[in-house]
Parts: structure tokens; sequence; C-alpha cells
């Protein structure tokens, strides 16, 4: 089993800052592609950002520019820039991990997800 906690989420002013975070926990061997979804209330839930085990980025054309998606190996973590906020950005902000675990298989975990409001 594994856990994904997001923090970081919060009110924000149009054209501010935010940085996300995403921890992974419990079984893991091997954390292959992690993720960053949004969903915004009545939308259907939509990809952000990812990043392979090889440090290969994707990001979705609402977010190039003014997001940057990281994360650290030693902690199994996974981060979100987010600057130049937009009130359309807002949505619940979901961590997405496809795990390689030592029993020889793997498995896409969710976290919870945090809010991220833009609003004046």
């Amino acid at each position: 089993q594994v856990q994904l906690v997001e923090t970081g989420g919060g009110l924000v002013q149009p054209g501010g800052s935010l940085r996300l975070s995403c921890v992974a926990s419990g079984n893991i061997r091997r954390v292959y592609t992690m993720a960053w979804w949004r969903q915004a209330a009545g939308r259907k839930r939509e990809l952000v950002a990812n990043v392979t085990d090889l440090q290969v980025t994707n990001y979705a054309d609402s977010a190039k520019g003014r997001f940057t998606i990281s994360r650290d190996w030693d902690k199994h973590a996974l981060y979100l820039e987010m600057s130049s906020l937009k009130p359309e950005d807002t949505a619940v902000y979901y961590c997405n991990a496809f795990v390689g675990h030592y029993t020889n298989y793997v498995n896409t975990y969710w976290g919870r997800g945090t809010q991220v409001t833009v609003s004046s």
C-alpha cells in the first residue's frame, strides 16, 4: 500500500504564486511517473503536468510557462511551482504516482487532493 499526501494549497490572489508538495510513502521499490492533476468544480479531472523517472516532463498547454514540476528522489516527493495564477487555475489539485513495489508489481495511486483557489 502507498499513500500520497498533498500540501500547499490555499487562497491566492490572481498573479500570485503557490508551491504544492506531494510525498509518497509505503511499500515503494521505485516511483515511475508522477503527475499533478486538477479538477475544477463541475468539470472533468485534467492532467496539469507529469514527470517520469527519467526526468522527462510534460505540461498541459494552460500550464506551460507558468508551472514547473519537479521531484525529489530521496523523499519520494513531487512538487508543482505555480506562478502568474489565474482564476481558472482554481481547482482541487491531486498528486498521482505510478509505483513499483518490492513484491514486484505496479499500481497507480492518488492523493486526497489540495484546494487551490485563485480569487481577489
